[in-house]
């Protein structure tokens, strides 16, 4: 079992940045593959960035990739998504995602979620 909390969304302006924390319980937290999902109003849910549990392999939606990086310090239990030049569009809850098996860009194949951040860009 993991339970995920995770920190660090806000208001900011269009082109700042934002670090988003995920901290997770358990002992296993080195073996789960991790993931940052979004879902902003009327809209599904929708896979940004996921990290192997090494920390080796990386994956990012191409709405993201050149400007969000995600990462993990598995001794800290807590994976991370550094948000670079932010977007009004980049606007949602940001969620924090588990599983056991290898990374997926699948929000339904992640086995446990946190109760999310709310990320605001403004124009």
């Amino acid at each position: 079992q993991v339970q995920l909390v995770e920190s660090g969304g806000e208001l900011v302006q269009a082109g700042g940045s934002l670090r988003l924390s995920c901290a997770a319980s358990g002992r296993t937290f080195s073996s789960y593959t991790m993931a940052w999902f979004r879902q902003a109003p009327v809209k599904e849910r929708e896979f940004v960035a996921t990290i192997s549990s090494t920390g080796i392999y990386t994956y990012y939606a191409d709405s993201v990739k050149g400007r969000f990086t995600i990462s993990r310090d598995n001794a800290k239990n807590t994976v991370y998504l550094q948000m670079n030049s932010l977007k009004p569009e980049d606007t949602a809850v940001y969620y924090c995602a588990a599983r056991s098996l290898s990374p997926s860009t699948h929000s339904y194949e992640y086995n446990y979620w946190g109760q999310g951040t709310q990320v605001t860009v403004s124009s």
